[in-house]
């Protein structure tokens, strides 16, 4: 049974927060993406409290900006740091260390950094195609094919995006699931109750969600008038930032369109004790077209 709950935050931050299992076992923390929230879990989260598959205490927080977690009004409060001392925070309450951390998409940027930061606060990482930035930082500079990959980010840092994404029923929105997977319908998993869930929480707000890109210099760069935005050209990320010495598990769907496999690239030298598995025939919503691999993947990674 999934149980909701609002978790008040030492520096002042609320996150609403999905979980099953038992308080006092060891824990799983989930964390989501855009433009999704913490429901796409609940599968699993059901499935990892189970004793059989491990009888885990699993929690799934809304990240600041979504559903009734806080979403504060200044856009420099969704930098990273800021992001990742929420989960620190978080982990802390239910630790002092937590088995793994998984994480997805904005979830994974948070992920990729605490877990490079504060390896003591988890025994193991798991990301579902969300791009280290080391890699993806050389890929916006270098590659045009992930600059196009990417353009989408330039237009959700429009000051209007949020109106042009809610217009028409969020036609816009629907259209991230569409065009970041496979080319040609159907889509199964999008079915008429999850459209509810999604219209639930995009009717609470986007600007928080949206601020996650307008905080983040990790975009296409835009040379030249009207913009003159370097974006990531201008970035440099320390070394020591960028290593995770933990064991890892990368599981990472062929078919996405906005996280083309270059990703991968040299990613074992940020990350020396990492498993890769690359899904075929899967798209950036794996989470959601295939639940069961997903899991399965998991429970071998936890074993």
């Amino acid at each position: 049974m999934i149980e909701t709950s609002l978790q008040t935050l030492p520096h002042g931050i609320t996150l609403s927060c999905r979980s099953s299992g038992e308080k006092g076992r060891p824990v799983l923390m989930f964390l989501h993406g855009f433009p999704e929230a913490a429901f796409v879990w609940d599968g699993l989260l059901e499935h990892f409290a189970k004793p059989e598959n491990g009888g885990f205490r699993c929690i799934a927080p809304n990240l600041r900006g979504f559903e009734q977690s806080s979403a504060p009004a200044d856009i420099a409060a969704y930098r990273p740091k800021h992001l990742v001392q929420d989960i620190a925070a978080l982990i802390a309450i239910e630790g002092p260390q937590i088995e793994c951390l998984v994480a997805h998409d904005w979830g994974g940027a948070v992920a990729w950094n605490l877990a490079a930061g504060q390896p003591q606060l988890m025994k193991k990482l798991a990301i579902i195609n969300s791009p280290h930035p080391g890699t993806f930082l050389r890929e916006l500079q270098h590659s045009p094919a992930q600059q196009a990959a990417s353009a989408y980010m330039n237009f959700l840092i429009r000051p209007d995006a949020e109106t042009l994404l809610a217009a028409n029923d969020y036609q816009r929105l629907w259209t991230f699931f569409t065009n970041m997977g496979a080319a040609d319908g159907p889509y199964p998993w999008l079915t008429d109750s999850v459209r509810a869930q999604y219209r639930e929480v995009w009717q609470r707000g986007l600007t928080g969600q949206l601020n996650y890109y307008r905080a983040s210099p990790l975009r296409p760069p835009r040379p030249g008038p009207p913009h003159n935005d370097p974006a990531a050209a201008a970035v440099t990320i320390p070394r020591e930032m960028l290593e995770v010495h933990l064991p890892t598990l990368v599981l990472w769907a062929m078919n996405d369109t906005a996280l083309p496999p270059a990703l991968l690239d040299g990613l074992d030298d940020y990350v020396p004790q990492m498993t890769l598995k690359r899904i075929e025939g899967a798209t950036h919503w794996i989470v959601h077209e295939q639940p069961e691999l997903v899991a399965r993947c998991l429970q071998q990674f936890l074993a």
